[in-house]
């Protein structure tokens, strides 16, 4: 019962520095209350659940573009084609996606998440004010932490009319995911910006993915959050990391769209809070765990990092420090893998075992708070 104490055996990955523990927790009422260190038979491993710092579920309809050589449609050459607004493929489509079956589609992988591990996501959400509702309907009943980034449809009608559309978004959503610096008006997105954090909203944009154009352009806007930065040079780093700007790589998704990959280990280096996250469900599934293992075999990081990477720091992102380590008076937002499954049963390291190979199917439970 959710009122009564869990007592769960098993290695934990506990605190922020991910540091092993042999022992046991105990959770009550969804709150971590203890950690005990003893010795245990149970091979279960007790890990953080994963935050997926940058999803667009609304692609959740389109889950099969046409990538080959002999489709007419090379992703890696059409970027713009596929996602730019307002008229790109994605953007085409969902336009075209009835109001349920749009609902239905993110629902789908709102519980694809649940089910391999994920605790809390961030989403740039397309569709104005009916984007965003789309999205609070398919959450509801779930226990999922989410931030919902809507932005507005048509950038290009007057100012004060896409002014008061984002004032409406802003009354329904955590804030604003802009596409980019260089796809609206630069004018209109600076008052859009104000207009965010006169609302005391997030205010979020891509930036430095296809190339370094809109780099310098997002930074003045003072954003809350950055994505991709995948061309990013030693100089905005630097920037971003005087700037105090987290951010948000998408590595499987990059690499499918010809982006590149982003520079993360100077972007540690530099002192830059780094998370992770899937992005578009038309390329990519929501599941983290493949996220985890592409970033632990491409980046010259180690495995506790891209681990961290996964979970902690996309919390911190998230602004939700509580819901993130494993230690006492945290929320429980816990994935208990089996550690003597038939893919992880022999691993030394559980942190290594978990970055470069666990899976959705050594899931024994989730528990989100």
């Amino acid at each position: 019962m959710y009122g009564t104490e869990q007592i769960i055996p098993g290695t934990i990955i506990a605190g922020p520095e991910l540091e092993p523990i042999e022992g046991y927790i105990c959770v009550k009422r969804g709150i971590i209350t203890e950690i005990g260190e003893e010795r245990t038979p149970s091979k279960n491993i007790i890990a953080p659940c994963f935050v997926n710092a940058h999803t667009h579920l609304g692609d959740s309809v389109f889950k099969d573009p046409p990538l080959g050589r002999t489709s007419g449609f090379r992703i890696q050459r059409d970027l713009d084609a596929l996602v730019k607004p307002p008229d790109g493929l994605k953007h085409r489509i969902l336009r075209d996606t009835p109001y349920k079956t749009l609902i239905e589609g993110m629902r789908k992988s709102l519980l694809d998440m649940i089910e391999t591990g994920t605790c809390a996501f961030a989403d740039f959400r397309e569709g104005g004010v009916v984007g965003v509702a789309a999205l609070n309907k398919a959450l509801e009943g779930l226990k999922l932490h989410s931030m919902t980034l809507g932005r507005p449809t048509e950038p290009e009608l007057p100012t004060q009319v896409v002014l008061a559309e984002v004032r409406r978004i802003l009354l329904h959503s955590t804030g604003l995911g802009i596409s980019g610096a260089n796809d609206l008006d630069f004018k209109l997105l600076e008052n859009i910006s104000t207009c965010t954090r006169q609302h005391r909203k997030i205010f979020a944009i891509h930036a430095g993915e296809k190339d370094t154009s809109d780099i310098e352009k997002a930074l003045s806007l003072k954003p809350d959050l950055l994505v991709h930065l995948t061309n990013a040079t030693r100089k905005d780093i630097e920037d971003v990391a005087d700037a105090k700007i987290p951010v948000v790589v998408c590595p499987r998704s990059n690499l499918i769209t010809g982006a590149g990959i982003a520079p993360v280990a100077e972007m540690l280096e530099a002192g830059i809070k780094v998370a992770a996250g899937t992005d578009n469900v038309m390329l990519n599934s929501v599941n983290m765990f493949a996220e985890m293992e592409f970033m632990s075999k491409i980046f010259s990081i180690d495995d506790r990092q891209v681990f961290k990477i996964c979970t902690l720091n996309g919390s911190f992102v998230m602004g939700s420090n509580s819901t993130g380590s494993i230690q006492k008076g945290n929320k429980a937002n816990l994935m208990i893998l089996n550690g003597n499954s038939n893919n992880l049963a022999g691993i030394k390291n559980p942190i290594s075992g978990i970055t470069r190979r666990a899976r959705p199917d050594d899931i024994l439970s989730v528990l989100h708070s």
